[in-house]
């Protein structure tokens, strides 16, 4: 009787594991489709997200991808988002460019995204992420650096890359600076972004699946020359 007894608890359990299991995939599958739902809602707009490595020249390839590209397109780095997110006449006036629908769309994939964990983050990681959902809805904009990347999914994800040496080399020619303040510069942001990107997105921002295209600056691979294949390749995506 006791083998049976046992047996039978053995089965409750394992049924009981199964159903969590179907349910919480059932849970991931509800959550997909209302992410896939409200993305053909309206038509996406285009956004480059563009990632890079202090010293690679990513912020000059940014505003030459923009220019490229034409109007509307607006560049959006770290300084311009966290003033959108201090001064609330700016995030005003960007909430302005985009509709009603657009706004409320905002907060429900925000909450999607992050589910419970967004309740616990701070208020500068909310207002930030909500300032990068905004511009997103905008369209037309390259984003630089924030981790909008894992944010914005259907976004044109580059990131700019380059050898040490050549990123301590135009730290010094364009900051003009010595060799031990580039080297210590390009370390102290290597470890500043990587441990941003792990504390809000849990993410290694260096993996190179999290891109759709990794490019290398150098002497053989100019800024205009990255900026010339960014640019054709979101034309390509986008169809502009």
């Amino acid at each position: 009787m006791l083998l049976t007894f046992l047996k039978d608890r053995l089965t409750i359990l394992v049924m009981r594991k199964l159903f969590e299991i179907i349910n919480n995939n059932l849970s991931r599958l509800r959550i997909s489709n209302l992410f896939k739902k409200k993305s053909t809602s309206r038509k996406s707009l285009p956004v480059i997200t563009l990632s890079r490595e202090k010293g690679s020249g990513g912020r000059l390839i940014a505003y030459l991808v923009a220019k490229k590209l034409g109007k509307p397109w607006k560049v959006y780095h770290k300084e311009i988002v966290e003033a959108i997110a201090r001064q609330t006449h700016l995030e005003n006036n960007l909430i302005k460019e985009i509709d009603e629908k657009s706004v409320s769309l905002i907060e429900e994939l925000i909450a999607d995204f992050f589910g419970r964990k967004y309740l616990n983050l701070s208020s500068y990681y909310k207002n930030l992420v909500k300032i990068l959902s905004i511009i997103s809805q905008r369209g037309y904009a390259v984003i630089v650096g924030r981790g909008a990347n894992f944010l914005l999914p259907e976004s044109l994800k580059v990131r700019v890359i380059c050898d040490m040496k050549q990123r301590i080399d135009w730290l010094i020619e364009y900051e003009k600076i010595t060799e031990r303040e580039a080297i210590r510069k390009i370390e102290l942001s290597d470890r500043e972004r990587k441990e941003f990107i792990e504390e809000l997105f849990h993410h290694d921002p260096k993996k190179a699946h999290h891109y759709d295209i990794i490019v290398r600056t150098s002497q053989n691979l100019s800024i205009e020359q990255a900026a010339d294949m960014i640019a054709a390749l979101a034309k390509k995506r986008f169809k502009i």
